[in-house]
């Protein structure tokens, strides 16, 4: 990985006297990344596409940073040890930054301590690179009920490089039709195999789950989809069976995949995959319990790699096709939600899986999560009804990332 550090000195820039000034640094940085220091004069030099932030390496640089501030990358992200006065002319510069309303931080700490944050700065820059020319498949029409979860492609499309490309669900029932049991007879197999159980599924649910699995990943194939979401529920009638098993398979394959059409639910599986490299499960806040500012999470199509175990059911509303009941241990998740009709605003928490449920009035898979963040928000300001839940905290790479992005932040 390479960083290219455009230099502010109050001296004659000198590379190697920069260097040895903030040796210290630099040994910690060089760590993990390949090292060039520019000076601001020469910072046209540095490849357009290059990560690279701006380095204040002394005091009585506030003018030149001012003068040349169409070379910072924006946000604007500053770099600085502290040594010969550079801290006290970082703040001077972001106080000048913040009374023209733009975003900028200042990166400062032990070497240690900076170089953590500068991990956390390029894995966003990195996400966000990755984003661009991806192509996301809407296999039908977006379901009736989501009138809050639209995008607009041409918006969407100029914030974040991505793709929508609509494709008509017949193709997806042609695929499914062409499909032979025994094609998916052995992948089948060994997906009962790995399940603790089978419950009300019958043989025949799953041979129909497993076709319409290979039906999605050829047309994500076809057009070369990098994530894709499915209107699933008019497949119930059509072709007898649902989304769900599809949907969990092509999360673990590494295809991020949604239902219900859901346009912004899909783009926040995207993210949380670039940035994590991780699946996140797509779920319905179904209970909240503001006295203990816990929230159940619910729906048929998780992720069978985010699972302890798993049971094969039923698609839960239809009692069609194969949903499946995952079991996740206790532990730190991060909940997540990028919505907005371009993909301006976030909703981000950590908490705490406490526990497992099995209500018969939810979908299959129920997770119970303490957040840190007031539940309230739900109920009073929330982006709309899936948000994504992941395994970990990952709190501070998607704040990061979501703010080089310019996004807002509801509470």
């Amino acid at each position: 990985m390479n960083l290219y550090l455009i230099i502010f000195t109050g001296d004659t820039f000198r590379k190697e006297q920069v260097y040895e000034a903030h040796k210290s640094l630099f040994v910690e940085i060089e760590k993990y990344f390949t090292l060039h220091l520019v000076s601001y004069k020469e910072a046209d030099s540095i490849p357009s596409n290059a990560y690279k932030m701006a380095f204040i390496a002394s005091g009585g640089v506030e003018d030149a940073v001012v003068s040349n501030f169409s070379l910072l990358p924006y946000p604007i992200t500053l770099l600085t040890d502290g040594t010969n006065n550079s801290l006290a002319a970082a703040l001077e510069i972001s106080a000048w930054i913040r009374t023209r309303d733009m975003k900028m931080k200042i990166i400062h700490g032990t070497p240690k301590e900076m170089v953590e944050q500068i991990l956390i700065h390029h894995k966003a820059f990195a996400a966000k690179r990755s984003l661009k020319n991806k192509r996301v498949g809407v296999i039908g029409i977006p379901a009736p009920w989501l009138v809050a979860s639209h995008v607009d492609y041409l918006l969407v499309g100029q914030r974040w490089g991505v793709t929508y490309v609509d494709i008509p669900i017949e193709e997806i029932e042609k695929g499914f039709y062409e499909t032979t049991d025994d094609e998916i007879g052995p992948d089948a197999s060994q997906l009962v195999a790995r399940a603790k159980a089978i419950q009300d599924a019958e043989p025949d649910d799953l041979l129909r789950g497993m076709r319409l699995h290979k039906a999605v990943k050829d047309v994500c194939a076809k057009y070369k989809l990098d994530a894709v979401s499915i209107t699933c529920f008019s497949l119930v009638q059509t072709i007898r069976t649902s989304g769900c098993l599809a949907l969990s398979l092509l999360n673990d394959e590494g295809i991020p995949a949604g239902c219900e059409g859901d346009l912004q639910a899909i783009m926040s599986l995207l993210m949380v995959k670039e940035l994590t490299g991780q699946p996140g499960f797509m779920a319905n806040p179904s209970f909240i319990d503001a006295k203990r500012n816990e929230v159940l999470l619910a729906h048929c199509a998780v992720p069978t790699s985010m699972t302890d175990e798993f049971i094969i059911r039923t698609h839960y509303e239809s009692g069609t096709g194969i949903g499946l009941q995952g079991i996740m241990h206790e532990g730190d998740v991060t909940l997540f939600k990028c919505g907005g009709e371009c993909l301006d605003e976030y909703y981000l928490s950590t908490g705490y899986l406490t526990e497992n449920c099995n209500l018969e009035a939810c979908c299959r898979t129920q997770v119970k999560v303490r957040l840190d963040k007031p539940v309230g928000y739900f109920l009073t300001n929330p982006l709309g009804n899936h948000h994504i839940l992941m395994r970990g905290n990952h709190e501070e790479a998607i704040r990061e990332f979501m703010q080089q992005n310019r996004c807002k932040q509801r509470e």
